[in-house]
């Protein structure tokens, strides 16, 4: 059995809403589904309400990991990438919750941490599902969103972060850095589950002939890298506001749109591009759903507390890359 984290209280976060609002939060929430930071609602006595971000290795049920910047797929956290994405984002003109204080020196938490607007039209995918109708017009602006990511593109590849300050990423390209990290992720689910075990060559070949068939590109566009409706907040003018961010890279669209797809369901079409690769499109769907069996699995050797829901996420990602399979045999 695993103990419950002890999160933050009113008292613990009264400082830094001082410093970002004036005055100490007459009661703080936290909300679910943060499993790389803490997100904390602080609400004031004046009816009016922000968001704090935390992060602390106590907030982060991933535990220690690869944090080079360099690598593209390595830990999407921290204050840094935050500001970093939240800064090019606003330059683009792309909505996302307003900064509001950003405490760079931990100097009113044992964490680094920002506080930003609360957007309180809830998500995009609470959205769909209860009122369909009324999600169309945030879809429809979503899918403008994805054009103006698409066509901020550079001639390199890698964390937004990175590519802004001239840095070099691991790898020679995206597509190789996706089927290097689609093979440790066969290794890794070989190892915990007995149908991939029983098919790990299969997949090992498979991966490689995806690769092999992706053309040479030179360039990459903007993607969120985790874009699905949870991560899309509504504002009271139907405009969609992405959070999530710090996950912000320069990379193939052709990666977004497979987890586009995968997390939008029918909605999709609203979203859906028509000159998108087909050869890579086919080697990021199998690798993300691989990686959709391993990051679950990882993360449930900790405490986690949504258990469940990871289990299904990686039960239903494992059937899908086994039906893949199938189908290419």
């Amino acid at each position: 059995m695993t103990t419950a984290r002890a999160h933050l209280t009113r008292d613990d976060l009264a400082p830094l809403a001082r410093e970002a609002l004036g005055r100490a939060p007459a009661a703080v929430t936290r909300l679910r589904g943060g499993s790389k930071k803490g997100v904390y609602r602080l609400a004031l006595d004046n009816g009016r309400s922000a968001i704090a971000y935390v992060w602390s290795p106590e907030e982060d049920y991933w535990g220690p990991a690869d944090a080079d910047i360099r690598d593209p797929f390595a830990h999407a956290s921290g204050l840094g990438l935050f500001l970093s994405a939240h800064d090019l984002l606003t330059e683009l003109g792309v909505r996302t919750p307003r900064l509001l204080f950003a405490d760079e020196d931990a100097e009113h938490l044992p964490a680094y941490a920002a506080v930003v607007e609360d957007v309180r039209g809830g998500s995009l995918e609470v959205l769909l599902r209860s009122d369909p109708g009324a999600a169309r017009v945030p879809l429809a602006r979503l899918a403008g969103t994805l054009g103006v990511l698409r066509e901020c593109v550079s001639t390199g590849y890698g964390k937004a972060a990175l590519v802004e300050e001239g840095g070099k990423p691991r790898g020679s390209s995206c597509e190789q850095v996706v089927a290097d990290r689609a093979m440790r992720d066969i290794a890794e689910v070989a190892e915990r589950d007995p149908r991939v075990r029983a098919v790990r060559r299969a997949l090992a070949e498979r991966v490689h002939e995806l690769y092999d068939a992706v053309e040479p590109r030179d360039h990459a566009s903007l993607v969120h890298g985790e874009l699905g409706p949870d991560h899309v907040l509504v504002t009271e003018e139907g405009d969609p506001a992405l959070i999530d961010i710090e996950g912000l890279m320069y990379f193939d669209a052709e990666w977004e749109h497979v987890f586009l797809q995968l997390r939008f369901g029918p909605a999709y079409d609203v979203l859906r591009t028509a000159d998108l690769d087909e050869d890579r499109t086919a080697l990021y769907r199998l690798a993300m759903h691989l990686n959709l069996v391993a990051g679950p699995l990882r993360l449930l050797d900790g405490d986690f507390p949504e258990r469940e829901q990871m289990r299904d996420i990686a039960e239903s990602n494992l059937r899908r890359v086994l039906s893949l399979l199938r189908g290419a045999s």
